[in-house]
């Protein structure tokens, strides 16, 4: 098993400057450099203060600066808002600057709330078929000299200028959940990344087994499979439960992204009550407990071992809660010193 973590920059309120923001996000990715992780992913995401992530490759090149050893990776970029040469082109120079450190995790996007403001009339469907559109052509573009004509995009002869530092170009990521996305990825031959959000072990064990029947129908070699996970290592049971309180709110505040229905006013959604949270029992603390992969240092490493023996080989830490720096960084830190060491 691998270890990666997963950051943005996360803005709960108005007071919060984004420089001291960006401080924090950069001292995690400077502790998942120094502990050994494999790699760090940061996403794409617009005009939303709760995932502040515009652009992913301008954040990759900046911890290129401040890291040494890890892999840096979009986690996700998204890809209907995003021309096939352009990103051929972006993610390339990227990993020109990175000195081949790139790693592109790609996903057709989860937010209508974005789709309505990049793209008016973009569904997930159609966003969907974007995507698939659009990776192929990636190896092909830094390859050079690669002509298409498709449904959504159709260009002459056309190279990635510059070419990437990696032979045959960064390793991509393909975001997947039902059995058609999965067969898309591995028949591609590119790797996988799942996100079980807040379902739990089954989902979990699901989501492995729509992998296994892709790989099974696939005469090529095996791609990877990553697990996106929430994940919490607490001190004691009092902050195991806090912790659980503390994601119980920051599902609540995703789910309400997700729908799109409240009002959003500075890229700051409106707040939700508590008696609003209280009713969602879907995301009640107790679940969150249950489902997520958060408690002492033991019960962690518990459960990432059930992962591992499901065939997981990158367990990714998914450290946006809502918490506060400190809190983030006093789990990472025993996940890093107390977790880690039990798989190496």
């Amino acid at each position: 098993m691998e270890f990666s973590l997963f950051a943005h920059m996360e803005r709960l309120n108005a007071e919060q400057p984004h420089d001291k923001l960006y401080e924090e996000f950069i001292e995690l990715c400077k502790m998942a450099d120094t502990g050994g992780m494999r790699a760090i992913w940061t996403g794409e995401h617009h005009g939303m203060e709760f995932t502040i992530a515009p652009n992913p490759f301008t954040t990759i090149v900046d911890l290129s600066h401040h890291t040494t050893n890890v892999r840096l990776g979009t986690g996700t970029v998204v890809v209907p808002f995003w021309h096939p040469i352009k990103l051929a082109g972006e993610a390339a120079m990227t990993d020109l600057i990175t000195g081949g450190r790139l790693e592109i995790g790609a996903a057709r996007g989860a937010y209508s709330y974005e789709y309505e403001r990049l793209m008016p009339g973009l569904d997930a469907w159609d966003a969907g078929q974007r995507m698939r559109e659009t990776l192929p052509l990636l190896p092909q573009l830094w390859s050079g000299d690669c002509a298409h004509d498709g449904a959504f995009y159709s260009f002459p002869a056309t190279t990635a200028a510059p070419k990437p530092v990696q032979k045959n170009g960064p390793p991509i990521w393909v975001a997947a959940r039902d059995p058609n996305s999965h067969a898309f990825a591995v028949h591609n031959g590119f790797n996988v990344q799942v996100t079980p959000l807040w379902q739990g072990d089954a989902e979990i064990a699901s989501l492995m087994g729509r992998f296994n029947d892709a790989c099974a129908s696939y005469e090529g070699a095996r791609p990877k499979i990553m697990l996106l996970h929430h994940t919490y290592v607490a001190s004691d049971a009092d902050d195991t439960q806090r912790a659980a309180r503390e994601l119980s709110r920051f599902y609540n505040y995703f789910g309400a992204w997700f729908q799109n229905k409240r009002p959003v006013r500075q890229g700051l959604i409106e707040a939700l009550s508590d008696a609003e949270i209280a009713a969602n029992a879907m995301m009640a603390p107790e679940n969150m407990q249950r489902d997520l992969t958060i408690g002492t240092a033991q019960q962690v490493i518990d459960r990432i071992k059930r992962y591992e023996d499901m065939g997981y080989d990158e367990f990714s830490f998914w450290i946006d809660s809502g918490m506060t720096s400190e809190r983030k960084r006093a789990s990472l830190a025993r996940f890093i010193d107390d977790v880690m060491p039990a798989f190496a």
